[in-house]
């Protein structure tokens, strides 16, 4: 017999459910990761034969998580860099991949990770599909985000983009000129085209700027799932739960008259 959901959704409190795209629903965080750490090596290595600089590579664990996770691809560019006391041109976003500005690197980044979707395609995880059906059983809208300008390609890859009703990514949100996690713009436009409300409406998410995005935009509930170790930051950045796999979440059974229609 299924243990029993540490975490319950409850229908009555609840109309819609925001979830974020990589790392939630698909399994993709780890091929973001090393397409950064690619992209990252690479420049960094030549920079530092160029300029005489100490050559230190990307860190994923220490890297990774507060400077590009979650954030739309050219942000990331940007604070890894500044990070490092970098600060280059951001240029435009029909740069070529080798150009040095920020859109050039972001380019560059992307290229790598499709090739690595290409190569190895996308899964998506068992247990948020589960929970999504359940959700859509009880009534209850999904929508999905992402700063990725990728999303519906990846979602068609996982075999999951009808499980959505809205979907707000990279492309919405430069076409609506939408802010980038923590800003909460581009999870309020989801919750808005399902017709809920944040107070009545979750987010999930599983990047630090995402969880944050949900606290500042006042939504009923904000779960973190930690695939990589840092719920203590999860939580310090806004989550109200942090669970380790969606299996962990449940949807309440309706009470009362509701139930019997």
């Amino acid at each position: 017999m299924a243990a029993r959901p540490e975490v319950l959704i409850k229908p009555a409190e609840t109309d819609a459910v925001v979830f974020d795209m990589d790392g939630v629903v698909t399994q993709t965080a780890s091929i973001h990761a090393a397409a950064w750490k690619a992209l990252f090596d690479a420049y960094l290595k030549q920079r530092s034969e160029r300029t005489g600089e100490p050559f230190r590579p990307f860190d994923v664990e220490a890297d990774y998580l507060p400077y590009v996770d979650g954030k739309p691809r050219y942000d990331g560019v940007r604070d890894f860099l500044g990070s490092r006391g970098i600060e280059l041109a951001w240029g435009s976003p029909s740069d070529s991949p080798e150009s040095e500005t920020v859109c050039g690197l972001g380019n560059r980044k992307n290229d790598y990770f499709l090739a690595q979707v290409r190569e190895h395609g996308v899964q998506a995880f068992p247990t948020t599909v589960a929970l999504i059906h359940e959700l859509k059983a009880a009534g209850i809208h999904t929508a999905i985000i992402s700063a990725s300008k990728n999303t519906t390609a990846i979602l068609e890859a996982a075999g999951v983009r009808d499980l959505f009703e809205a979907q707000v990514d990279g492309t919405v949100a430069d076409e609506l000129g939408l802010p980038g996690k923590p800003d909460p713009a581009v999870f309020l436009e989801a919750a808005r085209r399902v017709g809920a409300t944040p107070p009545r409406s979750v987010v999930v998410e599983d990047a630090e700027a995402g969880v944050e995005a949900g606290r500042r935009g006042g939504f009923g509930l904000v779960i973190g799932v930690d695939r990589a170790d840092h719920a203590a930051a999860l939580r310090e950045h806004g989550a109200d739960v942090v669970v380790r796999d969606l299996r962990e979440v449940g949807v309440a059974a309706r009470v009362g008259p509701q139930a019997d229609g």
